[in-house]
């Protein structure tokens, strides 16, 4: 697959004028639209403007890239655009950008794709390959221009009569002197830039170099160890975490990718002149670039996601399960033992319990790890683990366990006492032990320490968590509407960000205490949005474009599947009327749950959970009165659209 094989007339426009950062984007989005490779325009788009958030895709001497992996492209695609006066796109040389390229890749399926994105990306290093474009008279010679430069860097897939010869000095070099790794953080252009500006600029300083990419389809062109050990120093160039265990005892450079592509001379004489540090693993990756910048708050919230995003399969997985065994049982046998009365029954019911009860103990390991890296995830497992049993000193077999709190306060613990440990034999230790660090000390006194934390903390929380749960039982009439409210409320607010995930957690968190009304009032609160979207835009036609109403339809499944995020492309197109909207829907749905007395011991499945939902009819209703209120608010709120 060629570069020209996903660029095309339809997706070019050249000359032309655009007066900011927004326009230019709004003409690309509608080149790649107009390619036919996107499904949802809106949506595509707001992937962009999220890739842009994380950092600039303006890379500089007047290049721009901006691009998204989205659910909204059904094929890759390229769109592009010459601007001669430039504008502003908050590039990282401070100058405007003349040169642009669009990238639209799927989220899912072949990344065959981005092999061909990562050339553009090599192409655009060369500037006489960038004044040809911006000179092309029309859109022929400019497809022309491309296709002749990449039978030009890649010699070996042209034709027999198309290769350019290799010069004889290439093949005598032998083994690499610097090696570089690269990678952003969506793995698709900067990636691939910084790798050839490294290479390119090794060649013209008379260092061999090779860079390994670690771009969106997975690492390719990777160091080997024998390059590795007989290497002077290398380079890692990345805005996220790349292996770096093997590189002890090399020196080694950490920078920004930006850096790769902008200050490749420097950081190559930086290892030439032996200025580079020894780099010594203790088990953690290539810190981002942004991690230092980021705020207190932002990395708790990012630490608490990492431990509830690994925790969701087991509890989803464990609770459907154990839903099933309740609804394969007999009551009547023994109520008692309700879920292992009969043997199918208790098939389904041990398997989910096994896999339920690894909850915490992957809550708590995940947290530690996102905060200490790997040695933490041993100490933050045994540390939920812990919290799991409830274990003092005075009952080491176990007494009450403080839940789910209990494991919060052990992942985080446990991730900065792993943090603790790490500066000490930093400080204490010699050079000469440094192997041992990951594998002996950090688990063993991590631990040890965490077992004794746990011992001494875990009846004061479970007091805590005992004096919650016996509050939330006892909650009834307007309290107890009060809070379904405020929980479907919550799910609608950012339809997936943290207030979402917040009541979510919640949810989950009461159905392991055995308040299954909550979860029912949360899943209620998230199913509303895009039901109530889907019928708004059949009742109230002349408010929603066509495109919307057309788009529309696919909200009934991801509403009825408890996918709130159905309603992301509405609510970011026109959030002062749809969110609110969707929050008072969701808030009636989650008090009407309530005051009907649903409850839900799975923790997701929306609609497909159905038969394990007490006073199911209620359930409907609820849901049923939430979407219309959702929908009747749409059609009062939205402005008329004009076709």
């Amino acid at each position: 697959m060629k570069i020209t094989d996903l660029l095309h007339k339809e997706s070019i426009a050249l000359g032309v004028a655009v007066e900011s950062k927004d326009e230019a984007f709004d003409k690309l989005i509608t080149l790649m639209d107009a390619s036919g490779n996107l499904t949802d325009k809106e949506e595509y788009k707001k992937g962009i403007y999220a890739r842009e958030e994380q950092s600039p895709t303006a890379i500089g001497a007047g290049i721009s890239i901006p691009h998204s992996k989205n659910s909204a492209v059904k094929a890759p695609g390229l769109a592009s655009m010459t601007v001669p006066a430039g504008v502003d796109c908050d590039a990282l040389d401070g100058e405007v950008s003349n040169l642009f390229f669009m990238i639209a890749a799927p989220a899912e399926g072949s990344d065959v794709h981005l092999e061909v994105l990562s050339r553009l990306s090599m192409l655009l290093m060369d500037e006489d390959f960038r004044n040809q474009l911006l000179a092309a008279k029309d859109k022929d010679e400019y497809l022309k221009i491309i296709d002749a430069k990449e039978k030009e860097k890649f010699p070996d897939e042209a034709g027999e009569e198309e290769k350019v010869p290799v010069k004889a000095e290439d093949n005598t070099k032998a083994g690499y002197r610097i090696l570089a790794v690269t990678a952003c953080p969506t793995g698709i252009a900067h990636t691939f830039m910084a790798a050839e500006a490294l290479e390119t600029t090794g060649d013209k300083m008379g260092y061999r170099l090779k860079a390994e990419t670690n771009g969106s389809g997975g690492a390719k062109n990777v160091l080997t160890r024998e390059e590795i050990a007989n290497c002077d120093g290398i380079i890692v160039a990345a805005d996220k975490k790349v292996d770096m265990a093997r590189f002890d005892g090399k020196p080694v450079l950490q920078v920004k990718v930006a850096d790769g592509i902008h200050k490749p001379e420097e950081l190559i004489q930086t290892i030439v002149d032996g200025k580079a540090p020894v780099y010594h693993h203790s088990g953690e990756g290539a810190a981002s670039s942004d991690e230092a910048e980021e705020s207190t708050g932002r990395k708790i919230y990012k630490d608490l996601m990492n431990g509830v995003s690994h925790m969701l399969p087991f509890v989803i997985g464990g609770g459907i399960l154990i839903a099933i065994a309740f609804i394969l049982d007999d009551y009547s046998i023994d109520p008692s033992n309700f879920g292992k009365n009969t043997p199918l029954a208790a098939f389904f019911k041990t398997v989910g319990d096994q896999a339920f009860g690894f909850m915490l103990p992957i809550l708590a390991g995940y947290i530690a790890m996102s905060i200490a890296d790997r040695p933490g995830l041993a100490v933050g497992f045994v540390g939920g683990a812990l919290a799991s049993t409830g274990m003092t000193f005075a009952h080491p077999e176990g007494a009450v366990s403080p839940g789910f709190l209990g494991a919060l306060f052990a992942g985080f613990v446990a991730g900065y006492l792993v943090l603790g440990l790490k500066k000490l034999a930093d400080k204490i230790l010699p050079d000469s032990l440094e192997g041992i660090k990951p594998m002996l000390i950090y688990p063993v006194a991590g631990i040890l320490l965490i077992g004794v934390i746990m011992c001494i903390v875990n009846p004061f929380i479970a007091m805590i968590n005992t004096g919650l749960n016996s509050f939330l039982a006892s909650l009834n009439g307007s309290s107890k509407l009060l809070l379904g409210a405020i929980l479907g409320g919550m799910m609608a607010i950012d339809m997936g960000g943290p207030f979402n995930k917040a009541a979510y957690v919640f949810g989950t968190a009461a159905i392991a205490s055995g308040n299954y009304d909550i979860m029912a009032a949360v899943m209620i609160g998230g199913m509303a949005p895009p039901l109530g979207i889907a019928v708004s835009s059949l009742i109230f036609k002349n408010k929603f474009s066509k495109k919307d109403r057309e788009s529309a339809p696919v909200n009934v499944i991801m509403g009825l599947s408890f996918i709130t995020e159905g309603a992301i492309p509405f609510a970011a197109a026109d959030p002062l009327h749809v969110i609110p909207s969707c929050m008072i829907g969701s808030a009636v749905a989650g008090a009407l749950s309530m005051m009907f007395g649903c409850e839900l011991m799975a923790p997701h499945g929306g609609i497909w959970v159905i038969a394990v939902i007490s006073n199911r009819f209620g359930y409907i209703a609820a849901l049923a009165i939430g979407v219309v209120v959702t929908a009747v608010l749409l059609g009062l709120l939205k402005k008329k659209v004009e076709e």
